[in-house]
């Protein structure tokens, strides 16, 4: 099953972000996510895990396309961004995990490590992600990525701290200034979707990323 959310009625679609979830977690945790960066004219599909590769080859969805992965989602979209993939333009990490096992002595313990935003804990709570998901060790991050990418890694995340996750990131990385792991869904999480949008309306421009805002003083 895949969720999805369209550009505006009367909007020519700009490109398509899949989003891949991380461990434990549902696609409901990304409604708002989706709705946001929709209305900025992208389709966005939050499929099942093993739907996020077959997006990439559907010819219904307009490009450029871009997996926005978090958690251990991001180590999928680093994964399929080194294998090369069809279909794949650019990547954007979120919360990438260091490879260790997270040991949380209950459910209110992971919820409050995942975010700090009220509305995404009552979503987790709600059916947003599964009880003791974080449990689940990660694997390694994938490396020789070329793709463009961008990361974001909430400097206050206590599941995947920024210094030990730092090294993992291919490219650009932006430190989000007390964000959680959930970083896109955390409370800064209108910062981090018009990061994202930035970032995907550059590579509209071209792989090299061309400047469209430049600070003059």
């Amino acid at each position: 099953m895949t969720n999805a959310y369209d550009e505006p009625e009367g909007i020519a679609p700009r490109g398509t972000v899949i989003v891949a979830p991380g461990r434990g977690e549902t696609a409901a945790a990304y409604a708002r996510f989706g709705r946001r960066i929709a209305a900025d004219g992208y389709r966005v599909r939050v499929p099942d895990r093993a739907g996020v590769e077959k997006l990439l080859v559907d010819d219904g969805l307009p490009g450029p396309k871009v997996i926005v992965g978090s958690d251990t989602g991001a180590l999928v979209a680093l994964d399929l961004a080194a294998r090369q993939v069809p279909g794949l333009d650019a990547i954007v990490l979120a919360g990438l995990p260091v490879p260790r096992p997270v040991n949380l002595t209950n459910w209110e313990a992971e919820v409050e490590a995942r975010t700090s935003c009220p509305n995404h804990q009552r979503v987790l709570t709600g059916g947003g992600a599964l009880r003791g998901g974080l449990s689940v060790a990660p694997g390694e991050a994938a490396t020789g990525v070329t793709l463009p990418s961008l990361g974001l890694h909430g400097d206050a995340d206590t599941i995947s701290p920024l210094e030990e996750a730092r090294p993992l990131y291919p490219g650009t990385l932006v430190a989000i200034a007390g964000g959680k792991h959930d970083v896109l869904n955390d409370v800064t999480h209108r910062t981090v979707a018009a990061t994202v949008v930035l970032f995907l309306e550059r590579l509209r421009l071209g792989a090299d990323l061309p400047v469209i805002a430049q600070v003059q003083r």
